[in-house]
């Protein structure tokens, strides 16, 4: 019997620099955007490094009604990688698979429905 594969390693993840390149902005207003919550990341790869899912972000820098998603799923108790493992599960229900991807295609009532159901 072959283990499942994790989801966090399907997962495309940023990690600072990486961000400070693509979002143009300095290290320090890159860690600010974790610290505020607007992103969640978790440490992770032989180093520890502090890395972001890529899919949090699109052209525009961070994902438009993410970070109010994540504040409803934190308020209820979720830990940053309950939050990341929530919304990139794949869910057959969801217009575009996974709620990710439902705010990406901009179902954000849906979504925030569900994760208010999801945290409480």
């Amino acid at each position: 019997m072959t283990a499942q594969p994790d989801l966090l390693d399907s997962i495309e993840w940023l990690t600072v620099p990486d961000l400070v390149e693509r979002l143009d902005l300095g290290v320090s207003a890159v860690r600010q955007l974790v610290k505020d919550r607007e992103v969640v990341g978790l440490r992770r790869g032989e180093n520890q490094s502090l890395q972001v899912p890529a899919r949090f972000f699109d052209s525009g820098g961070v994902l438009k009604h993410l970070t109010g998603t994540i504040t409803v799923l934190a308020d209820g108790g979720m830990s940053d990688e309950d939050v990341i493992r929530w919304l990139f599960e794949p869910d057959e229900t969801l217009r575009e698979g996974s709620a990710i991807e439902d705010l990406h295609a901009g179902h954000k009532t849906e979504i925030r429905r569900r994760a208010a159901e999801a945290a409480w």
